[in-house]
């Protein structure tokens, strides 16, 4: 068995935000592989929230953040049970680190769920256009296409995202070890983004018409 060092217990712990015994369980289980004990930890950590999933969050906060000398805006919704918890600083740093993910990462989704059929549908046939110019055969470029259209749906959907302070850890994940240390449901409910001049088409101006107008030439 590969020997398990402090250090290796210590980053474990640093990521997944597990506690010492439980670090050092899930390096023992996956024989010292770091990444396979970071599974382990998930799924752990993934059965607690599970059980509280299903209750009530209701209170929480809606959160504004500015970016680029008001270039881009968002605000965010994320809900907790209590209005104890959503004054917690660690709830509070989350929702912040959130509604910077969705500025800097301008996902479309909050979760897969929340993409229709249609939107799938209409992407796989885009992709599957662009897959056939490769001329593969037609089995391979079907696992292509499903490769493609899986990571598009990590990269629109902000809680498979990965996080920009941390890309080792999905939003996702970084909201179970939430759930985990505070012990209550935390979830993150909508958002909307702006980005200036979004949607408008630019005018290109005819400098040389713009300084003959100056001038009185026209």
């Amino acid at each position: 068995m590969a020997e398990i060092t402090a250090n290796m217990i210590k980053d474990l712990r640093e990521r997944t935000g597990a506690g010492m015994s439980d670090c050092k369980k899930a390096l023992v289980e996956s024989d010292a592989d770091v990444e396979k004990a970071i599974d382990y930890l998930r799924k752990k950590g993934l059965a607690k929230a599970a059980k509280k999933a299903g209750r009530e969050a209701t209170e929480g906060a809606i959160v504004s953040y500015i970016h680029g000398g008001g270039r881009i805006g968002v605000l965010v919704e994320v809900n907790c049970e209590t209005d104890f918890v959503a004054r917690n600083d660690d709830f509070v740093q989350f929702t912040k680190d959130v509604a910077m993910q969705i500025a800097a990462m301008n996902p479309t989704f909050v979760r897969k769920e929340e993409v229709t059929d249609d939107v799938v549908a209409r992407e796989r046939e885009i992709l599957l256009a662009k897959a056939k110019e490769s001329g593969k055969p037609e089995q391979v470029v079907a696992k292509m296409v499903d490769g493609q259209v899986s990571k598009w749906l990590k990269e629109i959907c902000l809680l498979d995202q990965a996080f920009v302070k941390n890309p080792d850890k999905t939003i996702d994940q970084l909201q179970q070890e939430l759930i985990a240390k505070i012990g209550e449901n935390i979830r993150i409910r909508r958002f909307i983004r702006f980005e200036l001049g979004e949607g408008l088409e630019k005018k290109k101006s005819d400098f040389a018409a713009e300084v003959a107008a100056q001038a009185g030439l026209s």
